[in-house]
């Protein structure tokens, strides 16, 4: 099950998205915001899977929203203005609905997501986790200086996704990746990477301390000092790897 979180300030409009997802049978509404500060906060709370975007909202934008989040969980932009449709693909948005639309155009866009979803593991190509696994090499290449540079793969320390693909970072240096964090995780063995965020995967060799955030979610202290918060499914992933 997908959880999405609706940010619009138009009262029919959430009342329209609520009817039409009612529907998909993969997607749970977990709660909805009205401002742009209530969607960085539910955003916090709950790391859905997916937000439907409003751009214009009360408090700050959804366009500010997506820029003040670590959590980086698919984004569908919904406005009047078409306009801000660049900004939003540069950030990311996986589609951007124009209003109005009708619950077809939203399916169309759904379509969209699940293959996102598939392609970062929240969804295997049958709707249950992606089992889908690659070759694990013993280096991969990186860009550093203009150059790519083979980085041996145990010299990792962890992985930050960034908007066109993942940095690497090991003790001498952080380094561009081209893979997504989701085509990185898949090359590296599952047996010493978690993606324990979906912004972050780490290497446990290199994995000082863990202990409890709250009631669900870990707190993990790398080797280089670096403190990531994880989400619930990648302190599950963590809770396995410690038994």
């Amino acid at each position: 099950m997908v959880q999405a979180l609706i940010c619009e300030d138009e009262p029919l409009a959430r009342q329209a998205l609520r009817t039409y997802l009612a529907d998909v049978d993969w997607v749970e509404v977990v709660g909805e915001a009205a401002s742009g500060p209530e969607a960085v906060r539910l955003i916090h709370k709950h790391e859905p899977d997916l937000v439907f975007m409003d751009v214009r909202l009360p408090g700050a934008s959804g366009l500010e929203v997506l820029e003040s989040i670590r959590h980086r969980p698919a984004i569908v932009f919904t406005t009047a203005f078409d306009e801000y449709a660049l900004p939003a693909f540069e950030l990311g948005a996986t589609d951007y609905l124009l209003k109005p639309f009708g619950q077809a155009r939203l399916l169309e866009t759904l379509d969209r997501v699940r293959v996102r979803l598939v392609g970062e593991g929240v969804l295997g190509a049958t709707g249950g986790p992606d089992q889908t696994a690659l070759p694990q090499p013993d280096r991969i290449f990186a860009r550093s200086g203009g150059a790519l540079v083979p980085v041996a793969t145990a010299a990792i320390l962890r992985a930050e996704a960034t908007r066109g693909g993942s940095i690497v970072v090991t003790e001498k240096g952080r380094f561009d990746v081209d893979y997504t964090l989701a085509e990185l995780g898949e090359r590296l063995r599952p047996t010493d990477f978690v993606r324990i965020h979906r912004s972050h995967l780490v290497n446990l060799a290199h994995v000082a301390r863990i202990r409890r955030y709250d009631e669900r979610r870990y707190a993990v202290r790398m080797t280089d000092g670096t403190d990531i918060v994880a989400s619930r499914g990648g302190s599950r992933l963590l809770k396995d790897a410690m038994a």
